[in-house]
C-alpha cells in the first residue's frame, strides 16, 4: 500500500481548472519531486493533499485512509507536515520558541517539547541561532527554520514547497544535506522544487505537472529527456529548434 495516494484528483477555481483529474502515488520512504512551470497546479496540490483545499473531484488517501475534506491541523495529526514557498515564521518569537510551538502537536509538556525543539534545532544546524528572534533572519535560515518546524511535528510525510528558492550555492548544497539526512531518518518526502539541481540530486522519481495536469511520471533521466517534458519548460517552438 502505498503511504500516499493521489486518485484523479481535481480543483476548479470559478470556472477554472486547476489541477484536473491527477493521479499519483508516494510510497512509503520514497522521495518524490513535483515538477513543472509556473502555474502548473503543483502548490495547488499541495493545498489539497494538506487540507487547505477540499478537491472538487477525487480523493486523497494518507495511510489507506481519506484525508481530503479534513483541516490542515487534522492532517498533520494524522502525520502529514508541510512547508511554503513563502516562508513565515512567527516573528516575535525566538527560532527555539518557533519550533517549540510545533513540538507540542506530539510533546504532552513544556520540558518535553523543549528538548524536542532543542534536537530539532541542532538536527537542521539551526543551534547557534536558537535565541535570535526569527524576523532578522536571512532568507537561508528561514527557509531552514521552516524545516525545523515541519519536522518538529514528527511527520511520517513532509511536503517540502520550493525549500531551496533564493538560496545561494553555499546554502544550497546545505539544505539538500538537510533533506537527505531528513530521508535518511525515515521521513518520506515530496518535494516541489524549480532547482533542477535539488531535484535531481534527492527525487527517486518526478511527477510533472502542466496546465494542471500530469503530463509525465518516473525517474529523473527519464523525466528530464521527455519531449512533452522539455516542451512544458522551453515552450513548443524551443524544443523543437
Amino acid at each position: 500500500m502505498a503511504l500516499l495516494e493521489v486518485k484523479n484528483v481535481s480543483k476548479v477555481f470559478g470556472g477554472l481548472m486547476a489541477v484536473g483529474e491527477v493521479s499519483f502515488n508516494v510510497a512509503e520512504g520514497e522521495v518524490v519531486g513535483l515538477i513543472g512551470p509556473n502555474g502548473a497546479g503543483k502548490t495547488t496540490m499541495f493545498n489539497l493533499i494538506n487540507g487547505f483545499f477540499r478537491p472538487s473531484g477525487g480523493e486523497v488517501l494518507f495511510q489507506g485512509h481519506r484525508i481530503d475534506g479534513l483541516k490542515p491541523h487534522k492532517v498533520c495529526a494524522r502525520g502529514v507536515a508541510r512547508t511554503f514557498q513563502v516562508v513565515k515564521p512567527l516573528q516575535r518569537m525566538s527560532v527555539l520558541d518557533n519550533v517549540i510551538a510545533s513540538s507540542f502537536l506530539r510533546c504532552q509538556s513544556i520540558s518535553e517539547a523543549r528538548r524536542h525543539a532543542e534536537e530539532t534545532l541542532e538536527f537542521c544546524g539551526l543551534t547557534s541561532v536558537a535565541d535570535k528572534i526569527s524576523k532578522g533572519l536571512p532568507l537561508g535560515l528561514r527557509k531552514r527554520l521552516e524545516i525545523a518546524r515541519a519536522l518538529a511535528t514528527q511527520p511520517k510525510l513532509l511536503l517540502l514547497d520550493e525549500a531551496c528558492a533564493g538560496l545561494n550555492p553555499t546554502e544550497l548544497d546545505e539544505n539538500i544535506e538537510i533533506i537527505k539526512r531528513i530521508h535518511k531518518s525515515g521521513v518520506t518526502i515530496l518535494v516541489i522544487e524549480h532547482h533542477m539541481k535539488v531535484i535531481m540530486s534527492i527525487s527517486q522519481r518526478i511527477v510533472v505537472l502542466n496546465y494542471g495536469r500530469k503530463i509525465a511520471e518516473g525517474l529523473p533521466h527519464d523525466v528530464a529527456t521527455n519531449p512533452e517534458v522539455v516542451a512544458a519548460y522551453l515552450g513548443g517552438e524551443a524544443a523543437n529548434a
